[in-house]
């Protein structure tokens, strides 16, 4: 009897595209299925203002990667980021009462007590992710297990959420007629298709540049250093554009889209691009080096809040694995030696990696978070089966 297959769906509900992606696991290998992608509609500076329209853009790219897949999809992993989400440090300290073996209940309650922080009302835990162990005051364990010890402490980073957009988020995918497996961080669900484990030991950044959020992830060894999201993001490119060249916004994307770059340097001062005008008079001409100038200055911002909080976490100098750009606003050509000339660090862009069919047409930084989700779904059912397989084992054991 062939064993039944195993699906992973990712869901990235930008505010600019819809993007979702079906894969299946398997020998151990992840393939891709499906794929679909529409324009979002229903979104505001980041936040969902119109939950049934977005409801009705997660339908429709969901209907268009289960066509292409061509099996219908129950659930999904969905990416959230943006204002909402922010990401702190926190510590839980567990006095054991004397020396004795650390079990896998002591360090459950540890971390249990370090998610019992003060949050603010319309505040929720996302995600946590442990970043080392402390045992009797000597720090950097990755595992206390079977260590003795009278006093255990953890240091975490902690993913918060806003509880009424995560509401918002759920309830628009579930009006689609679609469970959530979980939410996660999108810039971790872009770290995890782009970034290869060995690479994030060395210590990188994941900068995810969508149209109207950018999220920062950042891991040193195999634990995560920081999550955040920094205040510039695609739009404000293309408004900066909009106002120095007195375009309308839909004129000033297609001007950055067309003729756009981060390094004004190498533009010669006499190479002009003509730009749309007002209905009834003649495009004009701007030199290329003014576009080039705008784009720069707001991309070398962008990185500049990338390397505070770098420094806020003491990770200035420590990338030595470089830092990817996901997102779609990523494309913008140039942008790669902006991120290395403030950073001083390499810099790339981050692509889905590890998928099998991915096709050539996808490989851009933009599928990278919805990739990420699929590939982080497919991971979550995985472990699902192997809990079920161990519980019945012991079911039979002890029956």
């Amino acid at each position: 009897m062939a064993a039944k297959p195993i699906y992973g769906v990712g869901l990235d509900t930008g505010s600019r595209a819809t993007r979702a992606v079906i894969v299946t696991l398997e020998q151990g290998r992840v393939r891709l299925r499906g794929c679909g992608k529409v324009d979002s509609q229903g979104w505001l500076k980041g936040r969902i203002a119109d939950q049934r329209v977005v409801t009705e853009s997660i339908r429709s790219a969901m209907r268009e990667a289960e066509a292409s897949a061509g099996v219908p999809m129950e659930e999904a992993v969905v990416g959230m980021g943006g204002k909402a989400v922010r990401g702190a440090n926190a510590r839980g300290v567990l006095e054991m009462g004397y020396v004795r073996e650390v079990d896998q209940r002591d360090v459950n309650r540890v971390v249990n007590r370090a998610t019992r922080v003060q949050l603010l009302e319309d505040r929720m835990v996302l995600q946590l992710f442990p970043q080392d162990f402390m045992v009797d005051d000597q720090p950097g364990h990755r595992d206390p297990r079977h260590m003795l010890a009278s006093r255990l402490e953890i240091n975490v980073h902690l993913v918060t959420a806003s509880v009424q957009e995560h509401f918002a988020l759920v309830g628009a995918v579930n009006q689609a007629h679609l469970g959530v497996e979980e939410t996660i961080f999108e810039g971790l669900a872009a770290a995890y298709a782009a970034v290869l484990p060995e690479e994030r030991r060395r210590g990188v950044a994941v900068v995810d540049i969508g149209a109207e959020s950018t999220e920062v992830v950042v891991y040193y060894g195999d634990a995560m250093q920081l999550a955040s999201s920094v205040p510039v993001c695609g739009d404000h490119f293309t408004r900066d554009l909009a106002q120095v060249l007195c375009l309308s916004y839909e004129d000033a994307e297609l001007v950055k889209t067309e003729y756009g770059g981060a390094l004004s340097g190498d533009c010669a001062d006499n190479v002009t691009v003509e730009v749309p005008t007002a209905e009834d008079r003649d495009g004009r001409d701007v030199p290329r080096k003014l576009l080039n100038q705008v784009l720069e200055a707001r991309s070398a911002e962008l990185f500049q809040f990338v390397r505070s909080d770098l420094a806020r976490v003491g990770m200035s100098h420590s990338l030595l694995g470089g830092v990817f750009l996901t997102g779609a606003a990523a494309r913008l050509p140039d942008l790669c030696d902006i991120a290395e000339r403030v950073l001083q660090c390499p810099a790339r862009f981050g692509l889905p990696v590890g998928i099998r069919d991915w096709p050539e047409s996808m490989r851009d930084p933009e599928w990278a978070t919805a990739a990420g989700l699929a590939m982080y779904s497919a991971k979550l059912k995985v472990q699902a089966e192997r809990e079920r397989e161990a519980a019945g084992w012991l079911g039979r054991v002890l029956r």
